[in-house]
């Protein structure tokens, strides 16, 4: 899968998903640190990237809507951040990256559970 790690993805999170064969570009290795939002989410739509971040704004469908790309997941740590709960829920993506495909969906990967927003079938 190509993915894309927004600033607030720690390296070790990203060495991570390298090791379980994903290819990764990250915000600071492109220079993007400190773009705005729209910024780092027009350039993963360009590249065909799918945008893993911290960044529960992310999830506002009608500034980023996830099937202009090729998805948007956010991973909610679920408690004060820290370095285990990044790497439990990057672990969690990783673990259901294998069984299905993210198909320009809004994954929200929580501790326990996923919310997933499909994309929107046309009406013909």
């Amino acid at each position: 899968m190509r993915i894309k790690t927004d600033e607030n993805i720690a390296r070790r999170a990203v060495e991570l998903l390298r090791n379980a064969g994903h290819d990764v570009a990250t915000v600071r290795e492109q220079g993007l640190e400190g773009a705005t939002d729209h910024r780092v989410f027009d350039a993963c739509v360009a590249e065909r990237r799918t945008l893993l971040t911290l960044d529960r704004g992310f999830g506002e469908l009608l500034r980023f809507p996830p099937e202009r790309g090729a998805g948007v997941v956010i991973l909610e740590l679920g408690g004060p951040a820290s370095m285990q709960l990044l790497i439990d829920r990057v672990c969690e993506f990783i673990a259901l990256a294998t069984t299905r495909p993210i198909n320009r969906e809004l994954w929200i990967i929580e501790p326990g559970r996923v919310r997933i927003r499909r994309q929107e079938q046309e009406q013909p």
